[in-house]
């Protein structure tokens, strides 16, 4: 090691060295699987990225609630690195709802981490005052956030809900007796206008007293410590600072993402340029900030065109080195003929997932050993 005797030198090397550390991972009580998978994920966006797609084990395309299946797997012989579930079954139903959501989940969760993938967790949060949904519907919806904050009229009622998520995140014990880590990912797209936490309905200072209230409430009061958090809004930026502008500060998050399916093929409208720059503006605020980077959601509803894992996907995230731990496309519905963002035997996108599969940079849950440890390698 260079010996450095300058004293200024010594101390800018010192405060370039803590400055690596200051933003890391934001609980300090985090358990060991947890701050081993938050390390081991930044290690993994450094050279590969893991796969993951929403309710992978729950339903399908043509089918639900069957074990170990997933349409991923039925094409690949692997599950996704990354398994997407979501808290929308936690409030705005009955107990006896709750706590069988809570019961299904719980096995996917617990069965995820035996397998040793990886769960993230999306919050479609129904209005706590207007009830009914969890978009925003002009005739019915209530402007909820500046009500549920500290100090308005519903925030008991919202401090209960996080109670039940709470009560969720210390159930998930594995069969080693160790809790399984989780990405939770609230209030996502809120820069958008169809949630009623959306931007058009929730000034910058009630969304961020929300946000740092709930991470505070669940890891200081409540004892959550397996969340890491992550923060995404949808594409409606073009700078750092526009990204910014609702970020509740780095004591508060761990992972900066994004939503894109705009620019991935929408209506037909590919806009690979412009995928690539919002994605450099996370990927490089991640690295100067020390946190993690992820592409959040995105896909191509009924995936028509046959090579957009690899023409479009691929492309855009082997571009310019970013620094991204995971991608998630969305979910394939059970019922609905075209209702899909992975394919599933016969899909005429299959051969070209199948290469996307194969490519050395992605990585699926079969691809992956001792996540949660410091011990993680890739098989």
């Amino acid at each position: 090691m260079k010996i450095i005797r300058n004293k200024k030198n010594a101390l800018l090397f010192i405060l370039m060295i803590a400055g690596h550390f200051l933003f890391a991972q934001i609980d300090k009580k985090a358990t060991k699987e947890t701050k081993a998978l938050y390390e081991n994920l930044k290690t993994i966006s450094k050279k590969h990225i893991l796969f993951g797609h929403q309710h992978a084990l729950e339903y399908g395309h043509g089918w639900s609630n069957e074990r170990d299946r997933s349409d991923v797997k039925s094409v690949t012989g692997s599950h996704p690195a990354v398994i997407g579930i979501d808290f929308s079954g936690f409030s705005g139903h009955s107990k006896e709802e709750i706590e069988k959501t809570a019961a299904i989940l719980k096995k996917n969760v617990t069965d995820t981490y035996e397998r040793g993938g990886i769960t993230t967790v999306s919050w479609h949060f129904i209005n706590p005052v207007s009830g009914n949904s969890f978009y925003w519907k002009d005739s019915t919806s209530v402007a909820a956030m500046s009500l549920i904050k500290k100090g308005g009229a519903y925030h008991e009622q919202y401090k209960d809900v996080l109670k039940t998520i709470a009560d969720f995140a210390h159930s998930v014990k594995a069969k080693d007796g160790k809790l399984v880590p989780m990405i939770f990912r609230p209030y996502h797209e809120f820069d958008g206008d169809w949630f009623w936490w959306g931007k058009k309905f929730t000034s910058r200072e009630d969304f961020i007293a929300v946000w740092q209230f709930t991470v505070s409430y669940l890891k200081d009061i409540l004892g959550v410590h397996n969340f890491i958090y992550a923060f995404s809004p949808d594409v409606r930026f073009n700078s750092e600072n526009d990204y910014l502008e609702r970020y509740p500060d780095d004591d508060y998050v761990d992972m900066l993402g994004m939503d894109d399916y705009g620019d991935f093929g929408r209506d037909g409208n590919y806009d690979i340029s412009g995928a690539i720059k919002k994605l450099r503006i996370v990927s490089d605020l991640a690295v100067k900030k020390n946190k993690l980077a992820a592409l959040t959601e995105t896909g191509l509803e009924s995936i028509p065109n046959e090579t957009w894992w690899t023409q479009t996907l691929l492309k855009v995230l082997k571009s310019e080195n970013l620094e991204l731990a995971y991608v998630l496309v969305w979910r394939n519905d059970s019922t609905s003929p075209t209702h899909f963002y992975a394919p599933f035997p016969g899909q005429i996108s299959v051969p070209d997932f199948i290469k996307f599969y194969n490519d050395p940079y992605t990585l699926f849950e079969n691809d992956l050993k001792n996540v949660y440890t410091n011990k993680f390698r890739i098989k």
